[in-house]
């Protein structure tokens, strides 16, 4: 078997950790992934949830990705228009949005969204209640900048909200079709989309938030006891409608990997090219303005804060990767030519769960146990 090829130990310090996990309640069920040029470890963890009819997790489990959707579907789609001329990265947001102007965004451009240095705020404002995608364009269009664009470093949904809807304007085409006819379909990632309940059963996918109280919290839309099992979790991005940039896509452990080996073979796999060599490198290799210290390609993060847990301490600065508040992280080495995948449930059933420890024991361990994986 192709595992063999990893060192054991570390596979069964991998299984241990997360296993721990599940028995402290972190999370309800996983799965982990790890490739090296052929060499797979993957397993699968726990239970969808922590109920008594709960079903176990397998490698099928469809997972709410979170923020993975912003290299997995946005930035990707951006830098495919790009290579077509149809987005001009260093162009100003307002060539192709006016009706953004003022605020002091007049200068933010497509890479200051894509590397979060646009100068913009965390997120939407939930009140006043909105509803749709016209009203959160409204919303992100009369922000007005903390720093001048190009200065500073925040992460943001509200630039993903921006380039998702970017595509749509210049395509012509809802992101979520552009990114299933353009990434999925090509790729053949058969699980994977936004607005999964129009294709598989609920059944299939881990559920994350259970409603609290009416009216309560970033999730109070919920009726008390309502589950969310293939409705983004997000709360911003199900005022939207279910898709948006900045997140909203659902996967499987296997479709993120066929991803990343696209990424490793230059942007091509099993002879089916999805995205030029230049804009793989655009997406992974450092692309922040000078004098910014969180090190960003435009999508991927490299060493800004968030990097620090998913790297562990054994990949290299120049590994890249993301991480999803749903519990979810893809993280790859192109020196060693070694990436690992964890999707899990944290979030359910009510956001409280802390797996940031466990980020860093899988970094550092996948790290270890691929080592010695060969061709």
């Amino acid at each position: 078997m192709a595992e063999r090829r990893f060192d054991r130990a570390h596979l069964a310090a991998i299984d241990r950790a997360v296993n721990e996990a599940v028995a402290a309640r972190k999370l309800p069920g996983a799965v982990f992934h790890l490739e090296r040029d052929g060499a797979v470890y993957e397993r699968a963890y726990g239970k969808t949830s922590y109920e008594a009819d709960a079903v176990p997790v397998t490698p099928d489990t469809i997972f709410d990705a979170a923020s993975l959707t912003k290299v997995i579907a946005t930035a990707p789609s951006v830098l495919m228009l790009a290579e077509e001329g149809r987005i001009d990265l260093d162009a100003p947001l307002i060539h192709t949005f006016p009706e953004c102007a003022g605020g002091g965004k007049d200068t933010i451009t497509v890479r200051h969204l894509l590397t979060h240095t646009s100068g913009l705020a965390s997120g939407l404002p939930a009140k006043p209640d909105w509803r749709g995608d016209d009203h959160a364009h409204a919303l992100a269009c009369g922000q007005q900048v903390t720093h001048a664009p190009g200065t500073f470093f925040r992460y943001s949904d509200i630039n993903y909200v921006l380039l998702g809807q970017l595509v749509r304007r210049v395509s012509g085409m809802p992101l979520h079709q552009f990114a299933q006819r353009r990434i999925y379909g090509p790729l053949r990632m058969r699980d994977t989309g936004y607005l999964p309940l129009q294709r598989v059963a609920a059944a299939a996918i881990a559920p994350t938030q259970k409603g609290a109280l009416a009216g309560e919290g970033l999730h109070g839309d919920l009726a008390p006891g309502q589950l969310l099992q293939g409705v983004v979790h997000d709360p911003t991005v199900r005022r939207m409608g279910g898709v948006a940039g900045s997140a909203g896509v659902f996967s499987t452990a296997r479709d993120i990997a066929r991803f990343a080996r696209m990424l490793l073979n230059g942007g091509e796999l099993d002879g089916v090219r999805v995205l030029a060599a230049d804009s793989v490198r655009l997406l992974t290799t450092v692309q922040t303005p000078p004098g910014i210290t969180a090190l960003r390609g435009l999508g991927m993060d490299i060493d800004s804060p968030y990097a620090k847990r998913p790297r562990g301490s054994v990949f290299p600065v120049g590994s890249y990767g993301h991480t999803g508040f749903t519990g979810c992280i893809l993280w790859i080495d192109p020196q060693s030519r070694i990436f690992y995948v964890f999707l899990s449930n944290r979030v359910y059933p009510d956001d409280k769960s802390n797996v940031l420890p466990l980020y860093t024991e899988l970094g550092t361990l996948a790290a270890q146990a691929a080592s010695s994986a060969q061709p």
